[in-house]
Order: C-alpha cells, then sequence, then structure tokens
C-alpha cells in the first residue's frame, strides 16, 4: 500500500526515494536554520513541528495525529482510541536526567503518534531534549542499525538495553554540523533509508 501523498507517486520504490531526498533536505534545514533551538523540547508540540517540517512537502497528515490504528511486526502501536491522552501524559513525564529523557522518548516510540516518519522525528526530539538538559546529544553514526532495532524492539518491556546503547553514544558536540549530518544519514537508515547522503544533497543544493 502506497501512503496518499502530494507528490502523486503511486508506486512504493518511487516514494521512497523522493521522500528520502526531500525529507533529508529539510532535516538540513532543521539544523542550518536553527529550528530545533527554537521548539519546547519534550513537548509533543515540537516532535509534530519536527514531523510538518521534515514531511510537510510529501504527505497531507504531516504533523497530525493518526487516525488508524498502525504495528510493525507482531508490535502494536497506541491505539487511536488512546492516543491523545497518551500524548497528554508523555508530555507531563519530568526530563531532568538521562534516564528520564530516555524513559520519555521510549514512551514516545510506543504511542508512534504518525501515520509515518515516527522514529526519524522523533529521534531528532530526542536530541533536542538531551541537547537542553544535559548540553549532550546522540552520535548516532557509532550505534549500528541491528543492535538500535532490537534494543527499541525490547525498550517497553525493559529499557536498560537502550539506555546503555544511547549512553555510550553520546557527545558533548551538540552543534557540530558533522555530527548532526552523519547522524541523520544513521537514522534514515535503520529504517532503510539509504539512497542519498546527507553530505550529497547538500552539494547538489
Amino acid at each position: 500500500m502506497v501512503l496518499q501523498n502530494k507528490l502523486g507517486l503511486t508506486e512504493a520504490a518511487e516514494l521512497a526515494r523522493a521522500e528520502e531526498k526531500l525529507s533529508k533536505a529539510r532535516a538540513a534545514l532543521l539544523f542550518e536554520q536553527g529550528v530545533l533551538d527554537n521548539l519546547p523540547a519534550g513537548t509533543f508540540s515540537s516532535l509534530a513541528a519536527i514531523h510538518r517540517f521534515l514531511f510537510e512537502e510529501i504527505y497531507p497528515f504531516a504533523g497530525q495525529v493518526r487516525q488508524v490504528n498502525i504495528s510493525k511486526g507482531q508490535f502494536r502501536f497506541a491505539s487511536v482510541l488512546y492516543l491523545k491522552d497518551a500524548l497528554r501524559r508523555i508530555d507531563q513525564m519530568p526530563q531532568g536526567n538521562f534516564d528520564e529523557i530516555v524513559e520519555k522518548y521510549v514512551e514516545m516510540n510506543v504511542a508512534h503518534p504518525f501515520r509515518e516518519g515516527n522514529g526519524r522525528s522523533a529521534r531528532i526530539w530526542l536530541d533536542a531534549m538531551l541537547k537542553k538538559e544535559l548540553r549532550m546529544v546522540v552520535d548516532w553514526s557509532r550505534i549500528d542499525r541491528e543492535v538500535y532495532l532490537q534494543a527499541m524492539e525490547r525498550s517497553p518491556v525493559n529499557d536498560a538495553e537502550i539506555k546503555q546503547l544511547l549512553k555510550n553514544s553520546l557527545t558533548e558536540h551538540v552543534n557540530d554540523r558533522a555530527v548532526y549530518m552523519k547522524g541523520i544519514d544513521a537514522s534514515y537508515h535503520y529504517e532503510g533509508y539509504h539512497t542519498f547522503r546527507m553530505e550529497e544533497l547538500r552539494r547538489e543544493g
């Protein structure tokens, strides 16, 4: 099934390529224009703003809470019946230290509030929290795809693994462009998007 899109594309592979190229270009602008520094870290409104910024050229639902139930493998994300309540509860979760921030991130992953693009948006959202509260961000390029995905799959039951994985990959280079760009490439690779690289798109632009 191909998601409804503003590009009029009906082939999944073609849509995936266009989505990666367009949204990665927008991800670069998030950093270069300082958009993230003007958003309230750790709120759903900021996550929705990130999602809208990344995907508004592609999807009509960019930044909007999904209206359908979704799942990945055997795992069902939060039901639409309880999704808005879950998002309000996540907004109220503390984020004063590393453990609290990761716990909030795990809960947002379980909520999976958007029809598409949840992981990529939420990893940027997580880094915005870490930057504001701890003056650290994750160097995603240091985290293996399969190790990350397995840790996230287990995180709703036991978050110790994802906490350790992220803690081991923290960096103080919070405003380093190379760290951010390599991190976006890694984040997209986790979801199977690896046709375009950020620096190549920058040169094209």
